[in-house]
């Protein structure tokens, strides 16, 4: 059976868990940790739980090895997909994913992955470039939009607009969306590396990058952060992990705290209210707030 919430609350999922014996959970992955990191979360038989698997927005390595901390019989998964390849193309699932956690897994036989340059010539084996997938769940066409159908569909192939690299054996790496990758000073800045740095802390439940102007580098990266509620941790103790682990443009402009991202419908970061945040927090700020 599907046993369905009418609105996500993860304190509320816990007794339906319970009470439903629910087997397998899905969602997005900041449903995933906010069952893992739930306050009330020992006080429930959660034992009948044998997946917890996620999709739709990238997803730190350290959710999976949480996973199994936290639920050592439960198989872990996650994937990629869209709308225009009929939702998962690939599946990292089990035992393949605790051994790359980095990675959204392998296309089963009926789907190719290619990763291109601009131009949609195939980059070399580990490169990073633009996704491209083909397989006979794939849309044909957007309808009454030719230039967008001309632009995404092309000979059975749809063009993702997601940046990745796949490894020797054909496992899928997201980089991130080429949309949303900033460009700081002339350097690719993937906003998806700073925020799995950032989801290292383990205070930290929650993080979203986005771009803001910069007068000197055009564009700089900017996060909002979630964190364990009295967990002690400051703006300046995640700049100075940020400036231990990425190189000096990388590191976000600022970071704001907050009790929890704003989120859209689908349970992902609403990336247009927090660019509100970000041009309201620098307004205001007198003072830019750097690492050490």
């Amino acid at each position: 059976k599907i046993v369905s919430m009418y609105k996500w609350d993860a304190g509320k999922a816990l007794p339906i868990i319970e009470e439903e014996k629910v087997t397998a959970v899905g969602g997005v992955p900041a449903i995933a940790w906010q069952l893992l990191e739930h306050p009330d979360r020992d006080k429930y038989d959660l034992s009948s739980i044998a997946a917890i698997s996620y999709g739709g927005a990238p997803s730190a390595p350290e959710l999976v090895s949480t996973i199994k901390k936290r639920f050592p019989d439960a198989a872990p998964g996650n994937g990629w997909g869209m709308t225009e390849t009929c939702a998962t193309a690939t599946l990292n699932i089990g035992e393949d994913y605790v051994n790359r956690p980095g990675s959204a897994g392998a296309p089963p036989k009926a789907v190719e992955l290619k990763i291109c340059d601009p131009d949609g010539n195939p980059v070399p084996q580990g490169e990073v470039g633009e996704l491209w997938c083909k397989g006979a769940m794939n849309c044909k066409a957007y309808w009454n939009r030719p230039e967008a159908t001309a632009e995404t569909f092309r000979d059975g192939w749809v063009v993702t607009g997601d940046l990745a690299r796949l490894d020797e054996e054909g496992f899928l790496k997201l980089v991130d969306r080429k949309k949303d990758m900033l460009i700081v000073a002339g350097f690719n800045v993937y906003p998806s590396e700073i925020e799995e740095v950032i989801s290292q802390v383990p205070e930290v439940t929650d993080v979203a990058v986005i771009s803001v102007p910069d007068d000197r580098k055009g564009e700089v990266p900017f996060a909002f952060v979630a964190i364990d509620q009295g967990a002690g941790i400051t703006e300046k103790t995640l700049l100075n992990h940020c400036a231990e682990h990425l190189t000096n443009y990388k590191i976000p402009r600022a970071i704001v705290l907050l009790d929890e991202l704003p989120k859209t419908p689908a349970r992902k970061p609403d990336k247009k209210r927090l660019e509100k945040l970000a041009r309201d927090f620098l307004r205001k700020q007198g003072n830019k707030i750097t690492a050490k």
